[in-house]
């Protein structure tokens, strides 16, 4: 009883991460546009459609190449493109193709957005639009990076002054900063606050599968630790879901950081875990949350940490044969990960593995809200697919072992990418349901990783294999973006990286020994 509560505590706040993860879906998106002009319009025209306002032509417009002609009220006529205007020389009649002289001029009045689906975004507050585009696209790089270096600090602090005092800042500073990027005044501001929502967001889930770890037996840890990954894929849900709801980027910040607030301010409840406090010395604090446990569990036989720290003790006296072995145990660094041909090729193998995962798990999930159709039902779907497929790993890696399951996952997976290439655009429900199944066997393979590579390495080196493995999927989630802005230059682009990737991962995997059932290496 004890643990669940525990457990449910730290995975409803993990679904807070999704939720920051993938805010920007929505947050930073370009509507269509055009160049602000200097004047009060009288009329309108779009092609053979005339129109009294600018607000009534978006319905008609469909490619960044078109542009509007509007006449003012003094009679000059004007062409508005996105990035650029041009005053016409000779202004007699009102028509769309005009063949005299034009004078162009940069949009210094600003620009004209359609409100009609979002009624702002962080493009239309600082005009991240034409020569300012690549500072919208830096937004979600930005906070990946963040993620990154948040990964690093956090997971340090965590050994170093304990799980408990780190979860308390990291879900405190999520609804801090996360307020906070709702009232940045400029773009500068809004990043910054940003990055550092990211460092807490992503210290937070570092932490939160290290502390449920530690909490829960060994007989639910498998199951335990995959579904906190659940609880972020319900965080992309809540995204979608308050995005259709709310259309003001800064009301929709507030919202999405609100929704965890119940944790934030009951956390402070939750005990240090015992491993920490027996690896610090700290035998009577130990003894106090062993004790509560006892109580909530309803446990009749005391569990005293005198006994179980004398047999440690004997254990080390009995195993201690000369200092010189415990001193040379501590000293491990990266090149360990390397320390022959047999363990360098099994180090480069699930690198790429945690890297393909990320860049696929992003890609899927970034660019859904592009793929046409209604982008909240596609974002609200991608989160729903992540459900079933954790259960299909739990139960794929307990039957038919650990790399049985990531083998067929990983090819699976460059399969429909190759596969979404040939479907036709205007097949929207089918292109939909492809990335779906896409984003369900990436997910496979993602959410296996963790427990396979912890599995894959001896004790001396296995934090280092987990931490180091984490850094690649974090390079992973910074690339993915960008990966994603390549649309532009090929629409299947980002869907052709990640298959090769996928499928070159998917075979070195052969190469890589089944850990199910065997016992976990100490040298």
């Amino acid at each position: 009883r004890f643990q669940a509560c525990v457990y449910f505590a730290c995975v409803f706040q993990a679904m807070s991460c999704g939720i920051h993860y993938l805010a920007s879906v929505f947050m930073a998106v370009t509507p269509n546009f055009v160049c602000g002009i200097p004047g009060n319009v009288s009329s309108v025209l779009f092609y053979n459609s005339s129109e009294s306002s600018i607000e009534d032509i978006w319905t008609l417009w469909t490619s960044t190449e078109n542009y509007i002609v509007v006449q003012l009220e003094n009679g000059e006529i004007w062409e508005l493109n996105q990035c650029s205007r041009s005053k016409r020389e000779v202004s007699l009649d009102l028509a769309y193709e005009y063949k005299g002289n034009k004078s162009v001029f940069s949009c210094s009045d600003g620009f004209l957005y359609d409100d009609t689906k979002w009624k702002s975004t962080v493009v239309t507050q600082w005009d991240l639009v034409c020569d300012r585009e690549w500072l919208a696209k830096l937004i979600q790089p930005t906070f990946m990076l963040g993620v990154l270096i948040g990964a690093v600090i956090f997971g340090d602090v965590a050994d170093r002054v304990g799980r408990q005092r780190v979860i308390w800042f990291t879900s405190a500073g999520q609804f801090v900063f996360g307020i906070a990027v709702a009232f940045t005044f400029d773009y500068y501001s809004f990043v910054i606050v940003r990055f550092l929502l990211a460092m807490v967001s992503s210290g937070y889930l570092v932490v939160a599968f290290v502390y449920v770890t530690e909490f829960v037996g060994i007989k639910a840890r498998t199951w335990a630790s995959m579904h906190v990954h659940a609880f972020f894929a319900m965080g992309i849900m809540v995204v979608a879901l308050v995005g259709f709801l709310v259309r003001t980027w800064w009301v929709y910040q507030i919202f999405l950081s609100i929704s965890t607030l119940p944790f934030v301010l009951c956390c402070w409840m939750l005990p240090e875990t015992p491993f920490w406090l027996l690896s610090e010395e700290r035998y009577e604090d130990a003894q106090k949350v062993i004790n509560i446990m006892a109580r909530w569990n309803k446990v009749s036989t005391p569990c005293k940490v005198s006994e179980l720290c004398s047999v440690q003790q004997d254990d080390l006296v009995s195993g201690r044969t000369g200092d010189n072995d415990t001193s040379s145990t501590k000293k491990h660094n990266i090149l360990d990960l390397f320390c022959n041909w047999h363990i360098a090729r099994r180090t480069i193998t699930v690198w790429l593995i945690w890297f393909t995962g990320s860049l696929g798990y992003y890609v899927f999930s970034l660019s859904s809200v592009s793929l046409g159709g209604n982008e909240y039902l596609n974002l609200f779907l991608i989160g729903a697919v992540e459900l079933p497929c954790y259960i299909i790993a739990c139960i794929g890696m307990d039957k038919l072992g650990r790399r049985n399951t990531l083998i067929p996952f990983l090819i699976l997976s460059a399969l429909i990418c190759v596969l979404i290439m040939f479907i036709p655009q205007d097949f929207n429900t089918l292109i939909i349901l492809a990335n779906m199944a896409g984003k369900f066997s990436i997910g496979v393979a993602f959410g296996l990783i963790y427990l396979y590579t912890a599995e894959l390495y001896p004790t001396i080196v296995r934090s280092l294999a987990v931490g180091s493995g984490s850094m690649m999927c974090r390079a992973g989630s910074v690339v993915a973006p960008f990966c994603v802005y390549l649309r532009s230059v090929w629409i299947f682009m980002p869907l052709l990286i990640v298959g090769i990737m996928a499928l070159l991962s998917g075979i070195l995997t052969i190469m890589l020994p089944e850990t199910l059932g065997k016992p976990l290496t100490n040298t």
